[in-house]
């Protein structure tokens, strides 16, 4: 295979490290603060996952009818028009790379430090989060073969250490939570409640990444045949993974324990484990977030790269370094990851993040009805699966979480409708100017 395409295993490595990183590690403690149901919990978990799962159908498709790098950027620029690419793109070097990366670099932090002191400055946890990015920075700007044999041996260790995890917890832990995972009397309202679509956003968040493979397309082997089976190979791995940690949290620690508390896998540990063995998870954890930074800093940068390929304003993002690797876009996303990281709070990222991220996909997975209207003969080496139920059904699922919302985090979901507005406004500023040239 040529050096300069990434091995399909790296993809998927990418697939999957992009997925299990902050949401599932965080998320379950907002949750708990509305629904302590354990079936709605597992639930909202599944629920996420079949989305995501059709969410990677449908993307399959487009990947594989239009197969380029950059993702939504490129998906959205054919099949509506360069403006609303160009604003999924705006979204992605704003906000949708920079902000989860931060994330995860925060909570790695946080996990790594836990295992020392549970009231360490904040200033140290921000310096080794910022040292994270920088270290990362530097492997994956430097070159491929570097970029991707570290990918794949740290989401390597990160499935192993979370079936392990698993299996310990529920095997060593000294109580058995009373939590019911069977249906009873007020779940079937909490299912159909405000509070349960709301918590989708924290879900939908976490399970972002299943997209992750369609921003490598160009550096792929043959990516008409092999990116369908990447992207359902990753999303369905994960989708396991999430329902059985969330389950193991809930079996074996206090709900009134994780309820708000952004820490839930630490908690966990300490109940299962005892003080020492939580630290010594605790610290483990974190290692696990390295994979989650590492792809985040891979994927995102190529849709900044194509970005600049595209748009004059913007070309010297494009530019690549002797290996073919988009050096500066990489350059770019990380010194945004540490500002995000200096300047931000956890919650707001996530909320803000989550909902961006789900809108970004609500509208390129739409585009599969458009693309087909508009070219019925455009070759599709892969067609989605039970089309059109997949696609209604991530359609359905993600309308009406997105919707909620904006009734109930109106702050959030305004702040990343302005950021889709001031998208808008740069791309026919920009448009204006290179024709008046």
């Amino acid at each position: 295979m040529s050096s300069t395409k990434f091995r399909h295993t790296t993809v998927i490595a990418v697939v999957i490290a992009n997925m299990v990183g902050t949401g599932v590690f965080t998320s379950l403690g907002f949750q708990l603060l509305d629904i302590q149901s354990g079936f709605v919990i597992v639930m909202l978990w599944a629920v996420g996952g079949v989305a995501a799962v059709c969410g990677a159908l449908t993307y399959a498709e487009l990947g594989a009818a239009l197969p380029r790098s950059g993702g939504e950027y490129n998906f959205l620029s054919r099949i509506y028009h360069p403006a609303i690419g160009f604003v999924s793109g705006w979204v992605s070097a704003t906000i949708g790379f920079a902000g989860p990366t931060a994330l995860a670099a925060m909570t790695f932090a946080a996990y790594g430090t836990s295992a020392w002191a549970s009231d360490t400055p904040v200033w140290i946890e921000k310096t080794l989060a910022v040292a994270l990015v920088a270290l990362l920075t530097v492997v994956h700007g430097s070159s491929r073969r570097n970029s991707g044999t570290l990918q794949v041996i740290f989401t390597i260790l990160k499935v192993g250490v979370i079936v392990g995890f698993c299996l310990a917890a529920l095997l060593l832990a000294d109580a058995i939570q009373p939590v019911h995972f069977l249906p009873s009397p007020g779940d079937g309202a909490l299912l159909t409640s405000a509070a349960f679509a709301v918590s989708l956003i924290y879900v939908s968040y976490a399970y972002t990444g299943w997209n992750a493979a369609t921003y490598l397309s160009s550096e792929l082997e043959n990516p008409q045949k092999t990116l369908p089976g990447i992207l359902l190979t990753g999303t369905l791995v994960v989708t396991v993974l999430y329902v059985s940690l969330n389950f193991v949290f809930l079996k074996v620690a206090p709900v009134s324990a994780m309820a708000g508390h952004v820490e839930v896998g630490f908690i966990a540990a300490q109940s299962a484990f005892g003080e020492l063995g939580g630290r010594l998870t605790g610290m483990v954890m974190s290692l696990l977030l390295v994979s989650t930074v590492s792809a985040m800093t891979i994927a995102g940068p190529r849709v900044l790269q194509v970005i600049g390929e595209d748009f004059k304003a913007l070309r010297f993002l494009s530019a690549k370094n002797s290996d073919g690797i988009p050096s500066r876009a990489i350059y770019f996303q990380s010194t945004l990851t540490i500002i995000f990281i200096l300047t931000s709070s956890f919650e707001s990222i996530l909320v803000f993040a989550g909902f961006t991220l789900a809108l970004n996909s609500f509208a390129t997975v739409l585009g599969v009805f458009v693309l087909r209207y508009r070219q019925p003969a455009l070759p599709r080496p892969y067609r989605t699966f039970l089309y059109p139920l997949t696609p209604l059904l991530y359609l359905a699922l993600t309308g009406w979480t997105l919707t909620f919302v904006l009734l109930n985090k109106p702050t959030e979901g305004l702040f990343g409708l302005a950021i889709i507005a001031a998208g808008l406004v740069f791309y026919f500023i920009s448009e204006r100017r290179n024709r008046a040239n």
